[in-house]
């Protein structure tokens, strides 16, 4: 199994998979057997999300250019109406809106209230896409992850959960 591995000053070991290529994160000094046994332990773990991975690249690389065109055409019109939609119901102020080629972030919002969405979304079920549009409008309010962030999240969608798990 390939893998690429980074040393630093660190107390465990990490695994993580992106745009296909797994990486492990040890602490300084860590011996390669004992790596060798966290990628056998977590073999079936391992396998499962490469082969996801592997499925959502070749979903997004097969897309022609007018393919691509048209999504970021589409992508505009939904996320320019649903983000005023949303931001209304939520009595929330955004900056500007703007659309992305990004492959690994669905979302993003800036410091300055800016709200950027990748044009990928438009390949996945209307519920996960208003999940997204929700989860950035909410980082107006809260800059992180934290549980009053998840609180506001769960006011505006109760299913978020349910929803989140349509984007993996």
């Amino acid at each position: 199994m390939e893998y690429n591995i980074i040393f630093s000053n660190r107390r465990t070991i990490s695994l993580s998979i992106k745009n296909g290529v797994l990486t492990v994160k040890a602490p300084f000094g860590t011996k390669e057997k004992r790596i060798e046994e966290l990628l056998k332990k977590h073999e079936r773990w391992i396998e499962k999300h490469l082969a996801r991975t592997a499925a959502n690249m070749e979903k997004y690389e097969s897309l022609s250019f007018e393919e691509v065109k048209k999504l970021k055409a589409a992508a505009k019109e939904y996320f320019s109406f649903e983000i005023e939609k949303f931001s209304k119901i939520m009595g929330l102020n955004y900056g500007r809106m703007t659309i992305t080629s990004a492959k690994t972030r669905f979302g993003s919002c800036s410091s300055k209230k800016n709200i950027c969405f990748s044009y990928r979304l438009m390949l996945y079920p209307e519920a996960a896409r208003e999940y997204v549009v929700v989860h950035e409008l909410c980082h107006l309010v809260h800059m992180n992850h934290s549980k009053a962030f998840y609180q506001l999240l769960a006011e505006y969608l109760p299913d978020y959960k349910e929803r989140k798990r349509l984007l993996k």
